[in-house]
């Protein structure tokens, strides 16, 4: 680690074991650079504090009883997260802020911003409120993040019902798709999955930055429209397990999925 910097980062991952592992390396990455780390976790799926001694953890109540901590539902699970999570949230972040305005002398560090998943619904709203800055991670590469959004857009114009004669069009928003290419991926149960879509999309184009989870070098037609279409900073960090090796999870069948 190089000499401590005075600043402190926030990371707020997503309790799945495909968020958890990214925001744990990207942790490490700035940890590093000479950021301290305070990583704020649910009680579901609780990252191994003993593996990361340099960093701080703190725990807030997730409100999930056992049999719905034990769905393969993703959707259901995120949805419940992001309705029992936002109170405990905000009231952890308030005493972190209040805390770090009281500290004097050597030991005082200021918070530099809060890195939250893309997959968390109020945090970038708490943020503001507090005057905090706040980047988006995205665990998936920046073509994945931006091209999701798209899909509510597709449903909403005229692709379903398809009909013949336009199987062999092409969708100008995913080249060199044709219409008969997307049909499986619009044609399913989308009352939670648009909402949830048109709510992250809000939220990234709010926030003061996206990190993604590639290289510029390799995604960088996608990285330039995205730059377009958020109109925010926008930050590649490479594959996190070249900057240093995977970080197991105590729950290793759980698999991010923002959809």
């Amino acid at each position: 680690m190089e000499k401590s910097n005075g600043l402190r980062v926030i990371l707020f991952p997503l309790p799945l074991q495909g968020c958890i592992n990214p925001m744990i390396q990207l942790a490490k990455i700035l940890h590093s650079r000479g950021f301290s780390i305070t990583v704020i976790h649910t009680c579901f799926n609780a990252p191994k504090a003993s593996s990361h001694p340099l960093f701080t953890f703190l725990e807030i109540p997730d409100g999930l009883s056992e049999t719905e901590k034990r769905t393969n539902n993703t959707k259901l699970l995120l949805t419940l997260l992001n309705r029992n999570c936002e109170s405990p949230f905000r009231e952890c972040l308030s005493k972190l802020l209040q805390s770090a305005d009281s500290e004097t002398g050597e030991e005082k560090q200021r918070i530099s911003c809060l890195i939250a998943d893309s997959g968390w619904m109020f945090t970038q709203p708490i943020a503001q409120s507090l005057k905090l800055p706040i980047l988006v991670l995205s665990v998936f590469t920046v073509s994945f993040f931006r091209c999701q959004f798209v899909l509510p857009k597709l449903r909403r114009e005229v692709y379903l019902p398809l009909q013949d004669s336009e199987q062999e069009d092409l969708v100008q928003e995913f080249p060199p798709l044709r219409k008969k290419d997307i049909v499986r991926i619009l044609d399913v149960e989308t009352d939670i999955l648009d909402p949830f879509l048109d709510k992250v999309l809000q939220m990234t184009k709010a926030s003061s930055g996206l990190i993604f989870m590639s290289c510029e070098e390799l995604d960088q037609d996608s990285v330039s429209q995205a730059r377009e279409d958020f109109k925010i900073p926008i930050f590649g960090i490479g594959p996190s397990h070249s900057h240093f090796p995977a970080t197991s999870c105590p729950h290793p069948t759980r698999l991010a999925f923002h959809g």
